[in-house]
């Protein structure tokens, strides 16, 4: 089997559906180390967070990998204490500082929560996309209901909403809704934070196609349209994620997926909207 190269990845809308999820990757030099193995491997899509602490550490794992920024989707979040007016417009201009680079290609409002408020926060989101400060403007862990709220008051399109999504937290009604809205949907902790590898539907699918069942996982969510960044440090982990995209899984597997009827919400925050 011929190894995916960048030019292989599916793209959402100029993003690409496999990405480098870095949630918990706090240790710089592993963090760094890992974005740098991930875009010298082919990834050309990485998230972080204000709320990871390892924005610094992601710039400096884009800095040293021989990859021109502008090839680079990048995307980072305003953590909910920061999502005042000013303190958006504030904490950006410090991601990118920490990040070291112009703009980043999305920005989410990482949760509904805190200091949310729809028109103001979305007002200095459309303020950073006028700027050219932020070339997208993202929501995480929105419902339905907040995801309509979202685009009816954003003047900037919202592109996309990031969830946690796996073969055992669907989300269909979530995905159709944002489909629906035009709305792409990314999926964190795509691989249920380890918990797919004891799935044994995934495991018996896994075992016959010769791969792993993160690499199961992530092409099921690509056979739904999701794009996944799931997080990894080491390089064996990243190139075997790496590897889902050359796994295309046929019809039986995807309908055997579909039937998991167990769910395991694994990020469950007392501020959640659920």
């Amino acid at each position: 089997m011929t190894a995916p190269t960048s030019d292989d990845v599916p793209r959402a809308d100029g993003m690409p559906v496999l990405g480098l999820g870095t949630w918990e990757n706090t240790d710089p030099d592993a963090c760094a180390n890992a974005v740098a193995t991930a875009l010298e491997t082919g990834y050309r899509h990485v998230d972080t967070a204000q709320a990871y602490g390892n924005e610094k550490s992601v710039g400096d794992g884009l800095a040293a990998a021989d990859v021109p920024r502008d090839d680079v989707f990048l995307a980072t979040k305003v953590w909910a204490d920061d999502l005042a007016y000013d303190d958006v417009l504030e904490s950006t201009e410090e991601s990118l500082d920490a990040l070291g680079v112009d703009y980043v290609d999305l920005l989410y409002v990482h949760w509904p929560a805190r200091a949310y408020d729809p028109e103001e926060t979305l007002a200095a989101f459309d303020q950073l996309y006028d700027e050219g400060r932020i070339e997208r403007v993202g929501v995480s862990n929105f419902e339905p209901e907040q995801v309509s709220e979202a685009v009816d008051v954003a003047d900037a399109p919202i592109f996309a909403n990031q969830i946690e999504l796996h073969p055992l937290l669907q989300q269909r009604e979530l995905r159709e809704h944002c489909a629906e809205l035009g709305v792409e949907v990314v999926a964190y902790s795509p691989l249920a934070r380890g918990g797919v590898f004891d799935v044994p539907e995934l495991t018996e699918i896994a075992e016959k196609h010769g791969i792993s069942e993160a690499q199961v996982s992530l092409a099921w969510l690509r056979e739904k349209g999701v794009t996944a960044i799931p997080k990894a440090t080491s390089e064996h982990h990243i190139r075997d994620n790496w590897a889902s995209l050359s796994l295309a899984l046929d019809d039986e597997d995807v309908e055997r997926i579909d039937a998991i009827d167990r769910t395991d919400r694994r990020v469950d925050p007392d501020f959640a909207p659920w």
